[in-house]
């Protein structure tokens, strides 16, 4: 082939090539493309959503047993995290592979259970296969599905409906748009039975003691030392036993106290110091004479890291927990006991 020949042959397929790119969308227009055809998808579920999911929430609320969650596939894998997201909110709740049930794992059933079962089809073999036992045990079953006329859908006690228009997959074939609604349609069962059964930011803390959640949703009460912990001293008691009180306390502070037992003031190591600089002897003043006055408390309902916030504005290292009728000190909370438990 002549030179020139090949050269404009090659030019042909260069921009043919170019033609072809430039027509192929880009990441992130495919990105928008798919967040769009998933927005849509819930907005379909959110506006089917009828009597059922009313019937599942009270099923989960008045379970007497655990929640089981079934299913096979990436329904399997969405299963699982509406299980975690249930337990984590105050629903006991477990995972079942449907697969593996009929091999020894239906023994994971018992009366006073109710079982959510998820299928997009509603037709999925092995989740049918464990309607028998699941009818045996009389237990109440919950169907996430888009087949509203399916097996699954018909042996269910409620159904909630996660048909899609499209998914966001260009074949159709990989789930995506009816996994995120079966998802948001777990996360609305786990968060309405949640508000059911009253659970609160101090139950999630305790669920999560080792996360930053939890730390973060800590109370002062979970934290505090009790009144036993207080260096307490009266009014009139002489500086000389303050100090006493204060070293054999530890931390650095003593609650001074009227005669009802409410607190009045604070004295610290570093009023003790001040006063000495100011005055030099101070041996023969008493705790009235050196207390500050007005001392910042925290009530014991505040979250940690209320407290934190505090002694930090007024640079201080310890809060006194008061009883809100009587004013009288009920505990103690010190900055390290807040360090400790990793509040920052």
């Amino acid at each position: 082939m002549p030179e020139t020949k090949k050269q404009n042959t090659k030019a042909a397929d260069e921009r043919s090539e170019g033609a072809e790119k430039t027509s192929r969308p880009s990441a992130h227009e495919i990105a928008r493309r798919v967040f769009a055809i998933e927005e849509a998808g819930l907005a379909e579920t959110a506006a089917r959503l009828g009597a059922g999911i009313d019937t599942a929430v009270e099923l989960i609320t008045s379970c007497r047993g655990r929640v089981v969650v079934s299913g096979m596939g990436k329904s399997g894998q969405i299963c699982r995290k509406i299980a975690a997201t249930l337990s984590s909110t105050g629903t006991a709740a477990v995972f079942l592979h449907a697969g593996e049930a009929s091999h020894g794992d239906l023994g994971m059933f018992a009366r006073g259970d109710v079982c959510v079962a998820v299928s997009n089809s509603g037709s999925t073999e092995e989740l049918l296969a464990l309607l028998p036992a699941i009818k045996r045990l009389d237990i109440p079953l919950i169907a996430i599905t888009a087949g509203i006329e399916s097996p699954l859908a018909k042996a269910a006690d409620a159904v909630l409906d996660i048909s899609v228009s499209e998914e966001a997959c260009p074949m159709g074939l990989a789930p995506t748009a009816s996994t995120t609604a079966a998802l948001a349609m777990g996360d609305a069962l786990a968060v309405a039975a949640l508000e059911a059964n009253g659970f609160s930011e101090h139950d999630f803390a305790l669920l999560h003691p080792g996360g930053a959640l939890g730390r973060r949703l800590l109370r002062v009460s979970d934290l505090m030392g009790g009144s036993e912990r207080i260096p307490l001293a009266g009014l009139d008691l002489a500086v000389t036993d303050v100090l006493r009180i204060m070293t054999d306390g530890g931390l650095g502070v003593a609650a001074v106290v009227d005669e009802a037992g409410a607190l009045v003031g604070v004295i610290t190591d570093g009023d003790l110091r001040r006063a000495m600089l100011r005055h030099g002897e101070i041996s023969s003043f008493s705790a009235r004479d050196l207390m500050t006055r007005e001392p910042k408390t925290v009530d014991c309902d505040a979250l940690a890291a209320r407290a934190m916030a505090v002694m930090e504005k007024y640079e201080i290292t310890s809060l006194f927990i008061v009883d809100a009728q009587s004013g009288a000190p009920l505990g103690i909370i010190h900055l390290h006991d807040l360090l400790k438990a990793g509040i920052s």
